[in-house]
């Protein structure tokens, strides 16, 4: 009996909250004048939150009336698309039986095609952000998509969700660059699309190309970029837009959600994360330092972070223009999100991560499209490039790290470090010290050297006076016969190798160490060890004589110097 009433008594309770919980959601959807009238009165008010604190020295405490976006209407959908046959654009390329689905594209088509082109999604934002207002007047802007080949589902689904969770007015043109996909009609179909507009590429350019191209095109003052297969959620474009807009030299990410590779999945991603590398250029998500984290008291506030992921950002024209764009010499795909990094922090600007902006990636485990040269091989070019141009002489710790790069072409960097002249911009010290403390310097184990000519070991008498001497052997090498040699610098201990004068016949000394002193920087040409700045070669000139720099002279046994580890 007692059974039987703790059964009816869970049943009851049970239709009870179903019933609470329509009826909730049914109150929520209903119009309301108040709040439309709120809504319009505070759009007018000067008192601004802009996702800072307002003049009550709170944000509004509320949770999020939904947690999932809402689909369109079919009203709404016609005016979306226009003329757009959305139906035969999908159904003219489906999977067909049997084909592996994550074969073309790295992530399962099959699924990607059984969601359609549009999905309601969940809110992933701290409930707080539904408190921030923007200022009404906010400029449009050009979102620029770049693909190659990509799943049509999954393009039209990155395409809809921007057009459906965006305020229309803030949309001017959505520009997608086609990098030479094998179907023309792709980028072409779309391009019905009210806004959007195609450009396609003549031969396979990469992305970093085609994105210079498509913000070339672009008429809004502010640019998005945005990758090929997202879905961008509940009010993710204005608290970009207001940053940019409150500070020009500002380059704003969202927080970038997972969807799922295998079943689309959406995803949320932590708040708590920043972009972050190692010294081999290998980007990283991590936690904001611990110091940082405490004094967030608001959890809305941006994220300063040293690199971005380089996917999706926000970015004003003309500082995009003035800062040089693009380095247009990396191929295809990887290292270009460090090489904006760099230069925007370095050359006065700023990157922030906004956690009231949110946006779900697909990420893949590999890339479904061919490079070049090798995905390897280009990643190894490009991240050469940024190390070459911006990381000054601490690009000795990306070639420690990434032994594979050295010896690799990268091409000329010529009009880069011009660029980087012109625009006075701090020194990768600077950056380590002021934006990524964290990143430390490797402590490297002092490994020795002879540098040895014959029987003859270079050795030093105190600072002033260098010469040969014979070679000791171990256990009675004295300290005078040691060096360490790390590029660019030839060191004992505190000390370093350094010429006194630019000219042949100048005669070198040791010198306290200082990584900047162009006169201390030497590297390895064949078996010689030749001056970086003057081109001339260390030199043992005549036994009796102190060494000097000589023109280089590949032959000449005075000019031979062979290391030997001391073990």
């Amino acid at each position: 009996m007692m059974r039987r009433i703790r059964a009816n008594a869970i049943l009851i309770l049970t239709v009870a909250w179903i019933l609470g919980t329509f009826y909730y959601l049914w109150q929520d959807s209903k119009p309301s004048a108040s709040s439309s009238s709120s809504s319009s009165s505070s759009a007018g008010s000067q008192q601004k939150i802009h996702g800072q604190k307002s003049s009550s020295g709170r944000l509004e405490e509320r949770t999020l009336p939904l947690i999932v976006t809402r689909a369109p209407q079919l009203e709404q959908q016609g005016q979306l698309l226009g003329l757009f046959d959305e139906k035969a654009f999908l159904s003219s390329k489906q999977l067909r039986p049997g084909e592996d689905p994550y074969r073309e594209h790295a992530f399962n088509l099959q699924e990607s095609d059984r969601l359609g082109s549009e999905r309601a999604i969940r809110d992933t934002r701290h409930y707080r952000c539904a408190s921030m207002t923007f200022d009404p007047d906010l400029p449009p802007t050009s979102i620029i998509i770049t693909f190659h080949n990509e799943a049509r589902s999954t393009l039209l689904r990155t395409i809809k969700s921007v057009l459906m969770r965006s305020p229309p007015h803030l949309i001017l043109e959505i520009i997608l660059v086609d990098d030479f996909s094998s179907d023309p009609e792709d980028c072409r179909l779309l391009s019905q699309i009210p806004k959007v507009r195609c450009l396609r590429n003549e031969r396979r350019e990469g992305l970093i190309r085609s994105r210079v191209r498509g913000a070339s095109a672009a008429s809004a003052s502010i640019l998005t970029f945005l990758d090929s297969h997202c879905e961008v959620n509940t009010d993710w474009l204005q608290p970009m837009i207001q940053r940019v807009k409150e500070d020009h030299s500002r380059v704003v990410s969202p927080i970038i959600d997972v969807i799922s590779l295998d079943n689309f999945a959406y995803l949320a991603a932590s708040a708590d994360l920043r972009g972050g590398f190692d010294w081999s250029l290998h980007f990283k998500w991590e936690q904001i330092p611990i110091e940082q984290k405490m004094a967030r008291n608001d959890p809305t506030q941006p994220i300063r972070t040293p690199v971005i992921a380089g996917g999706i950002f926000v970015i004003e024209k003309g500082w995009f223009n003035h800062l040089g764009q693009y380095d247009t010499h990396m191929d295809i795909w990887g290292g270009e999100n460090f090489e904006l990094s760099f230069r925007v922090w370095m050359c006065g600007g700023s990157l922030e991560i906004l956690p009231c902006s949110r946006v779900g990636h697909v990420f893949r485990k590999r890339h479904p499209y061919d490079f070049p040269e090798g995905n390897a091989l280009t990643y190894i070019k490009n991240t050469r490039r940024a190390a070459e141009v911006w990381m000054d002489d601490y690009k000795q710790y990306y070639y420690a790290a990434r032994p594979s790069a050295q010896g690799k072409a990268f091409g000329s960097i010529a009009d880069r470090l011009a660029l980087k002249r012109k625009l006075n911009c701090n020194s990768f010290r600077w950056y380590l010290e002021n934006v990524y403390p964290e990143l430390k310097i490797p402590e490297q184990e002092e490994a020795y050297s002879l540098l040895k000519q014959g029987g003859l070991c270079l050795e030093s008498h105190g600072t002033d006076s260098l010469g040969l001497a014979e070679c000791r052997s171990t256990p009675s090498i004295p300290a005078s016969q040691k060096w360490t040699l790390i590029e660019p610098q030839i060191r004992q201990h505190d000390l370093c190798l350094a010429i006194t004068a630019f000219t042949a016949g100048s005669k070198v000394r040791l010198e306290p160490c200082n990584i900047k002193e162009s006169r201390q920087k030497w590297k390895p040409r064949g078996p010689a060890l030749q001056h970086m700045i003057s081109g001339l070669c260390l030199d043992s000139q005549p036994p009796s004589g102190p060494p000097a720099i000589a023109q280089c002279r590949p032959q000449v046994a005075s000019q031979s110097w062979e290391p030997q580890l001391v073990t």
